[in-house]
């Protein structure tokens, strides 16, 4: 166990000792690992049927559907995305003409007094498969706004749509900017979810998650689920050798989280299942056509990895599914990002992929080796404090960590790949007994393959599969939920998780606080590190 130092940390502390409800701190050093038995009340893992009304296109002609807000990089703008249309399918589909309608925002800071405009971009975009009697997809027309010139931190009300075609414009919305960026202003709670897909234990953790009324949502995707649905077999013939999401359930998605995400920011990042090959091996046609990213305000220019700013926290968002070697353009952008974050200003480093480092299930095991080992150094010689992932099926969250041993400078990772998805959820380890699980053992065209063949040394040295839980792992469950995170102040930041089965207990699984020891973490900084 390590020794934490520093008076404001140890005075924080003594005031929550005298609390003896205060969840534990990361600043008494790593907690003895933890593993919750298996519960019976898991949840009802059935997709959502498209006759549920909660998922069918509700509007008419050209009203706006599916809206959402996205954070930019900065809290004087946001973006507003929506679709106008219906989407097609069938052997032969005709794409809808962006041109048709107009991709318009009227907002302002009351529901009765819209008096400013922005304009945006439209597109469509089609998934088509070589293969004879496969049925192919159209969108309809996504329109994306960025509305610049915002207030940090305060609520505009608007509408979107076009106004110069007759019943083309949505009904009016509401949405709050992110506080002004500083040392001293967070949002007040941050929703993290992963893997939701589109099922009944879906509507249990969104229904959940908005109880909490998050400020922000961060959602490690896994959204779409192809076998699960009705139509899979008429889409997808066995013989193929290309098997992937239904695409309509994109659609039903969107309806379905309309109420929520066109009035609190989301966030995303990709997933595997978003890669979704198609014709001339295109891939992540979806996810980077439906979704708004703040990747030009970053200097990213990427769907896939990009950085923003809420309050004083920098998030930093990164593709488990493109490049990061250490030759490429996303090293080379996070280098850069990193460089430029003064932590005097976002004391608090964010991080969020969608396959965990640290993960001790058998389900995907180190199947994410090579990403740790291009990046992770890189990190955590800049103070990362937090990591979230999802991809395996279930909650753990990890002890300060660096390269598989405990640091009291390493960052937290907190996998919450659970969030009500359809696949079977994991619910074993990698120190049960029985059969190790496999390694990568080929290279893979979005994995990286396998880049450590063996652990030469630490705990688990001479084996892929650990004969305990090893240090590292604070506390694992297999569960279906959603975590809150509320950052304090510039030191502190309380995390919790919220199983589904407690939904009407008002009881928590999972509580820490996550406290940030600067004077002593911070290793590689040329920018002012703290007070």
């Amino acid at each position: 166990m390590w020794m934490w130092k520093g008076s404001l940390p140890l005075l924080l502390l003594a005031a929550a000792v005298a609390a003896a409800a205060e969840p534990a701190s990361t600043l008494e050093g790593p907690s003895r690992p933890v593993t919750v038995p298996l519960r019976e009340d898991r949840g009802h893992a059935v997709d959502l049927p498209d006759t549920d009304p909660r998922v069918q296109r509700r509007v008419t002609g050209w009203a706006p559907e599916q809206i959402a807000v996205a954070l930019s990089a900065a809290p004087t703008s946001a973006w507003v995305s929506w679709i106008t249309g219906d989407f097609q399918m069938g052997g032969a589909v005709k794409p809808l003409d962006p041109g048709t309608v107009g991709s318009v925002v009227r907002y302002g800071l009351a529901a009765d007094s819209l008096a400013r405009e922005a304009t945006g971009e439209a597109l469509v975009y089609s998934q088509l498969y070589p293969f004879e009697g496969l049925q192919n997809y159209t969108s309809g027309i996504i329109h994306h706004v960025r509305i610049l010139g915002l207030e940090p931190g305060t609520k505009y009300y608007y509408q979107c749509g076009d106004p110069a075609i007759p019943g083309a414009m949505s009904a009016v919305h509401a949405f709050r900017t992110m506080p002004d960026v500083g040392p001293r202003s967070y949002p007040g709670r941050i929703a993290v979810v992963g893997d939701l897909g589109l099922t009944y234990n879906t509507t249990s953790t969104v229904e959940h998650m908005a109880s909490n009324q998050p400020d922000l949502v961060y959602a490690n995707l896994y959204l779409t689920n192809g076998t699960g649905t009705d139509c899979y077999s008429c889409s997808f013939a066995k013989s193929t050798p290309i098997h992937e999401t239904y695409q309509p359930r994109w659609d039903y998605w969107g309806r379905y989280m309309e109420p929520v995400t066109s009035s609190t920011p989301m966030m995303v990042v990709e997933g595997n299942h978003e890669i979704e090959q198609q014709i001339g091996n295109k891939t992540f046609a979806a996810y980077s056509a439906r979704f708004a990213f703040p990747s030009m305000e970053s200097e990213s220019f990427s769907p896939f990895y990009y950085s923003f700013d809420a309050g004083g926290i920098h998030f930093i968002m990164l593709a488990a599914y493109a490049d990061y070697s250490k030759s490429g353009e996303q090293y080379r952008w996070l280098e850069k990002d990193l460089a430029k974050v003064d932590r005097s200003v976002t004391p608090w480093l964010v991080a969020g992929w969608h396959a965990p480092w640290y993960s001790t299930y058998k389900a995907h095991y180190r199947e994410a080796e090579c990403m740790r080992v291009a990046m992770e150094e890189l990190l955590y010689s800049y103070g990362l404090d937090i990591v979230f992932t999802g991809h395996v099926h279930a909650y753990e969250r990890s002890n300060r960590v660096f390269n598989y041993t405990l640091d009291p400078c390493g960052a937290v990772h907190i996998s919450v790949g659970d969030g009500g998805n359809r696949e079977k959820m994991a619910t074993t380890h990698a120190d049960d007994p029985g059969r190790c699980p496999e390694p990568l053992s080929t290279p893979d065209d979005f994995m990286g393959g396998f880049c450590a063949f063996n652990f030469t040394s630490g705990p688990a040295a001479g084996s892929f599969c650990w004969d305990r839980q090893p240090d590292y792992s604070a506390y694992r469950e297999s569960s279906f939920g959603h975590g809150i995170l509320e950052v304090k102040n510039e030191t502190y930041a309380l995390w919790k998780w919220h199983r589904n089965q407690d939904l009407y207990q008002g009881a928590v699984g999972d509580e820490i606080y996550i406290v940030r020891e600067p004077e002593r973490c911070l290793l590689k900084s040329s920018i002012a590190a703290y007070f």
